[in-house]
């Protein structure tokens, strides 16, 4: 797996392989347990296709009887454990272990409720993201976080990886728009975190699970905020001479108070190739392409597009054009949406990251990447969510060439150490997975790694659950939990201990 660092695998439980696969087989019988070759070799990767490794086993459970039976016989026996959803993460997250039971939760994939009163669904972990709005706009309500992989992606990864999107500007991530949460721990054990309403007592159990990548336990019931689709929506199309006079024409926006349903930003290979795709009408004479979209009354929404429109042409928009119909608005965003496949056609390989930065640092930032690209020898496309500072480079390599995964690899931590140097962070919405792992003391000191990992070991203190995911080097918990005695005296002498 291109020199990746793994856990080490268990021999003994390679060793006892048969007997792990009838166990599984009792507890999901006939198509619910896939132990074949052909058949687990759907589950070898996720998006993140660099890295690839059979799974051991695979069970796909339909019931959250079966999920609390796998895990708990997983736990007393020692045998680790990967989640995985639709498969689409792009960081590795849902990387197989040769060692591990892939647990795959796309057989829940029912919509178990739609209460219009109290703008919320409960829905199963497998439905995809998509198919939420679809079963409720025929009342005017809609889901919001849209990832561009929305027509395949599961919520249940969404939660996992805390999923945006091109609308999340302005209604949040995933973890924005969940109220509630039922989880299967490593232990078997079912337990619930908020629900219907709209704030739950205690510690924020919701904020902990979402984004948690597979490391806490297992997903097995949603409860998601619906929103009421906005009266009018219109999109703004902006063409630059310059990417550093779009990301100024952003940081104006945003800086007069202005908040977009969405702002998407596009470079030069990133438009060609969209518009050689889907043929939204792009502009091809621009270096950078905005698409900012304004909602809400009508009246509202005609105010703020003269306004946008006014604060692109003073900082160097060369076209400008606003749609006049939904198909026109929809046109717009496909191309985005597309922008991901569409580089697919101009390149062989492409490595996509995720980073996000201060808006200010946009055209610095820019610089830096175009830098990047000449010190790699490698070609980089880039699309934005670029409102709220979340950047998806994609760095364009050919695998069969020897050397240049390598390269792209590098390059791309480059342009994630690029994004903490400026006051950024290493991820947005991909996650951590294997991707970035290495690259987490690079954003976080030993003591705040330490931290994250005591609340693995409250859930899972046998690290059964994802490992090899996030975190660089995982101490075991008993080390996390030790007390340093300084010259015989204890930290904190005047705390009551029992």
């Amino acid at each position: 797996m291109s020199g990746l660092r793994m856990p080490a695998v268990d021999a003994q439980i390679m060793a006892r392989r048969g007997e792990i696969v009838a166990k599984l087989r009792e507890i999901v019988p006939g198509e619910g347990t896939v132990d074949d070759e052909t058949g687990m070799r759907t589950y070898e990767s996720d998006a993140l296709t660099a890295y690839r490794q059979m799974p051991f086993v695979v069970v796909l459970p339909e019931t959250v009887e079966q999920v609390a039976a796998v895990l708990k016989y997983c736990h007393e026996t020692g045998i680790r454990v990967v989640p995985r959803g639709a498969g689409t993460s792009l960081s590795g997250g849902a990387l197989p272990l040769a060692d591990a039971v892939l647990i795959s939760m796309m057989r829940f994939n029912r919509i178990l409720d739609i209460d219009f009163a109290n703008r919320c669904a409960t829905v199963q972990p497998g439905v995809t993201n998509l198919a939420i709005t679809n079963a409720v706009s025929h009342e005017g309500f809609y889901y919001a976080p849209d990832p561009s992989s929305q027509i395949a992606c599961s919520i249940g990864g969404n939660i996992a990886e805390n999923s945006g999107g091109v609308h999340s500007l302005k209604y949040g991530l995933t973890t924005n728009n969940v109220l509630g949460l039922e989880i299967v721990t490593i232990e078997g054990e079912v337990m619930r975190f908020g629900g219907k309403h709209l704030d739950a007592e205690g510690y924020d159990w919701l904020a902990f699970m979402t984004g948690s990548e597979g490391l806490l336990g297992v997903v097995t019931e949603i409860t998601v905020r619906i929103l009421r689709s906005p009266e009018t929506a219109r999109a703004v199309l902006v063409g630059f001479p310059e990417a550093e006079d779009a990301g100024r024409a952003v940081a104006a926006i945003i800086g007069a108070g202005i908040i977009p349903g969405g702002m998407e930003m596009m470079d030069k290979p990133a438009i060609h190739a969209a518009e050689a795709f889907v043929h939204a009408g792009y502009p091809l004479d621009v270096e950078a392409l905005l698409i900012v979209e304004l909602d809400g009354p009508k009246v509202e929404v005609d105010h703020l597009i003269d306004l946008v429109e006014g604060m692109c042409r003073e900082n160097g928009a060369t076209s400008c054009r606003v749609s006049e119909t939904e198909e026109e608005r929809a046109t717009f965003w496909a191309g985005r949406k597309a922008a991901f496949p569409a580089v697919g056609r101009i390149s062989p390989d492409y490595m996509c990251m995720d980073g996000t930065i201060p808006r200010r640092e946009l055209p610095r930032v820019l610089k830096g990447m175009a830098e990047l690209s000449e010190k790699h020898g490698l070609r980089v496309a880039n699309v934005f969510h670029a409102g709220d500072g979340n950047l998806h480079p994609l760095i364009l390599f050919d695998a069969n060439q020897p050397g240049e995964l390598d390269r792209a690899e590098a390059f791309g931590a480059d342009i994630l150490k690029l994004c903490v140097e400026v006051g950024g962070c290493l991820t947005g919405e991909h996650g951590v997975g294997v991707e970035k792992r290495d690259l987490m003391p690079e954003m976080f000191t030993e003591d705040d790694l330490k931290q994250q990992q005591r609340v693995k070991c409250a859930f899972d203190p046998q690290h059964l659950l994802n490992p090899g995911k996030v975190f660089p080097v995982l101490h075991r918990c008993a080390e996390l939990g030790r007390m340093h005695v300084h010259r015989g005296k204890l930290p904190f002498p005047d705390i009551p201990r029992f």
